[in-house]
């Protein structure tokens, strides 16, 4: 019963799909399933940071699938004659090379369905600014201001500029999206509540509820002992910030993260 569910699901994202593209080879298909699977249903994804007083940052990235959803994923590469690995890290990587501010990207396998590594950043505030209409002061959605022997870095992610971010980080990234009707990347704008509602009357109703549960944690070590951190939580020079995976899709209320340190 599980295979036949999942199988009117994955029809269900192709249909939209082509309705939405109007053509897919077998390789896109493969890297759709792949990515809406990822993207929708269990996965651990984990960052952690360091920055720097003058700016530059250090990432380690570490994300892995469920083994039930890895499996299943694999058995619909092997049908469409896809040997790829289902998280491709040296791929991955060689995309976000490429992306304003990001010094170096090195992303491993440890598995089919797991990757981690490194992502060194040249400039906070240069990270993917290409092509922002900043206001004075400001070069994308990131500031990172100096103050003395502290410093303030503010972070704004709203449905004007998170199209720009996907697409400087991975253009590939925004078809996907699109298949999923995520609002980050289409001009209609719905609540958290109408797209999950949407989706779970699109695919089902658990997968809604996956996504409502699903959050990214990002705990960074920053230069000086931290006074303040807005969207999160923080102790001495570490903030923490748990960040729903649905807030980031819809962007229903623009996301807004600030840490002031000394």
């Amino acid at each position: 019963m599980f295979w036949v569910k999942v199988t009117i699901e994955t029809f269900s994202v192709i249909i939209y799909y082509i309705y939405m593209k109007q053509s897919l080879s077998i390789k896109n298909i493969i890297l759709l399933l792949t990515l809406c699977s990822a993207l929708l249903i269990s996965c651990e994804a984990r960052i952690n940071g360091t920055l720097a007083a003058d700016g530059s940052a250090s990432l380690t990235v570490n994300m892995s699938l469920f083994d039930r959803m890895a499996s299943l994923i694999q058995r619909i590469s092997e049908v469409g004659g896809n040997g790829e690995q289902i998280l491709n890290g040296p791929d991955i990587a060689r995309s976000m090379a490429a992306a304003p501010g990001i010094a170096s990207v090195t992303l491993r396998n440890t598995s089919s369905s797991a990757l981690n590594g490194q992502v060194r950043i040249s400039q906070i505030s240069d990270f993917l600014s290409a092509g922002m209409n900043a206001g004075a002061g400001q070069r994308g959605f990131i500031t990172f201001e100096r103050r003395g022997a502290g410093g303030r870095i503010e972070i704004n992610v709203d449905r004007s500029n998170s199209r720009k971010i996907l697409a400087m980080l991975s253009p590939q990234i925004t078809d996907y999206l699109e298949a999923l009707a995520a609002p980050i990347v289409l001009d209609e704008e719905l609540s958290k509540t109408e797209y999950l509602e949407l989706i779970s009357s699109f695919y089902h109703r658990n997968i809604a509820d996956e996504i409502a549960r699903s959050t990214i944690n990002v705990a960074i070590e920053f230069p000086g002992r931290i006074t303040s951190a807005a969207g999160g939580t923080f102790s001495g020079r570490r903030a923490v910030f748990n960040i729903p995976l649905v807030d980031l899709l819809v962007l229903e209320t623009p996301l807004r993260y600030e840490v002031t340190w000394n």
